[in-house]
């Protein structure tokens, strides 16, 4: 992997992660576009790049809302060691994250290697591409979009860690799958985003830091190299598309990211079928 193409994957993760369209299908379509050497047609380096590279914008995550963090854990911390603050809406709402974030975890402790060796492959991404597009598109047509973070219950939370849960599977998108199932749950979609961002943040950087510590070896190393290039580049390219992202969603549809889907996925199934690429 050479400078350029470190930049250019970096780049691709930073625009992707927080948007509903899947960072870790893009990364791994443009690898293999690109025929990045130490990437290409070898999943478990692809794993490993993919997952180590996600730490550059979950950073851009924890910066971008690290007052919000910093409450939380503060508020967390007081109420488990004093009953007196347990009444507080932050202690609450960091409960409420936790929680969401259990989900994906177990799912990716447990279906790990299945995922790594079964379905990491392009034909599966191209047609979750396409499904989700319609699901992104009927939760954003039909939801009604009056709740915010604060009306977030128990429920609610779970419901959106099991939908990024969903994104174990190569193509779905964390975010797209969580923000999905908040606007059908009546989230407004900047608040539905928020939520979803922030309890990316521990399964993230948990499952990013155990792949790189059990398969950074995969990596050559100038795929090494290149992985921190690209993480880097993917934090500050990352940090923009947060900020856009949730002032663009005040008024926003999500409809140009259903067109985007729909659009990926329909082309790599063209590209499949016809051997212009490989899965």
């Amino acid at each position: 992997m050479n400078f350029l193409e470190a930049i250019i994957l970096g780049i691709v993760q930073g625009l992707t992660e927080f948007l509903p369209v899947s960072s870790s299908a893009h990364v791994q379509i443009a690898s293999e576009l690109m025929q990045v050497p130490g990437l290409s047609d070898k999943n478990s380096a692809t794993t490993a790049f993919i997952a180590t590279i996600q730490l550059g914008t979950e950073a851009a995550v924890l910066i971008y809302f690290a007052k919000d963090i910093a409450r939380l854990v503060r508020a967390w911390f007081r109420g488990v060691f004093n009953s007196k603050h347990r009444g507080n809406a932050d202690y609450r709402m960091a409960w409420l994250v936790i929680i969401a974030s259990i989900p994906v975890g177990l799912a990716g402790y447990l279906l790990r290697e299945f995922i790594q060796e079964t379905v990491r492959t392009l034909w599966v991404v191209a047609f979750t591409m396409i499904l989700f597009a319609a699901i992104l598109y009927l939760a954003d047509r039909y939801g009604r979009k009056q709740k915010e973070v604060a009306d977030m219950t128990f429920n609610t939370a779970l419901g959106f860690g099991l939908g990024q849960a969903l994104a174990v599977i190569p193509g779905v998108s964390r975010s797209g799958a969580s923000i999905s199932f908040g606007l059908f749950a009546g989230f407004n979609r900047a608040a539905a985003a928020r939520f979803s961002f922030l309890i990316g943040i521990p399964a993230v950087l948990a499952s990013g830091l155990i792949e790189f510590k059990d398969s950074y070896q995969q990596l050559d190393s100038a795929a090494l190299s290149g992985t921190i290039v690209a993480t880097i580049t993917s934090f500050v390219v990352g940090y923009a598309v947060i900020a856009g992202l949730l002032k663009y969603l005040n008024k926003g549809s999500f409809m140009p990211f259903v067109i985007w889907r729909l659009v990926v996925g329909i082309v790599l199934l063209v590209m499949l079928s016809n051997g212009w690429i490989t899965a």
